[in-house]
């Protein structure tokens, strides 16, 4: 066995596992928006969208259906809201991942309120859109070195 392969063997971790792309939920109310985070997120080998809601509900189930690593969530949707995911979230997450709440209510009040229920980020539609991506792009390159 290689040194590196043990050291993953160590941590519980396989080759596989670390190699997999980056797997993103994205739930964004507007057909629009969220068919171009998806096509502006996506990086083939390195980040993939593993599922896409409108709707609190269907984001929830989605939520407790798929395996995924990063959620990228809007506060407004179609039926209930984001933060009502993140509620969700307080007793179904899973360990190491990560909440990008991207909103056009980017409101202190609403930045507080998500940040207190689990969102690691909080960004405004408007003008930090594009701090998504260079925070996946962290994301996925400190995953990818820190397992080779």
């Amino acid at each position: 066995m290689q040194p590196s392969a043990t050291l993953l063997c160590e941590a519980g971790l396989s080759e596989v596992e670390t190699r997999l792309p980056l797997r993103i939920l994205l739930v964004e109310d507007s057909p629009l928006i969220r068919e171009r985070l998806a096509e502006s997120l996506v990086d083939p080998g390195r980040i993939e969208i593993v599922g896409q809601a409108d709707n609190e509900a269907a984001a929830v189930a989605l939520l407790m259906a798929a395996p995924w690593d990063v959620l990228v969530l809007d506060l407004q949707l179609k039926n209930g809201t984001g933060l009502g995911v993140l509620r969700a979230l307080i007793t179904h997450r899973v360990a190491d991942s990560k909440v990008i709440v991207l909103t056009n209510y980017a409101f202190p009040q609403y930045r507080a309120k998500s940040l207190a229920l689990g969102a690691d980020f909080f960004f405004d539609k408007a003008r930090e859109y594009h701090r998504v991506r260079e925070v996946l792009d962290g994301m996925a390159g400190s995953r990818l070195s820190a397992h080779n």
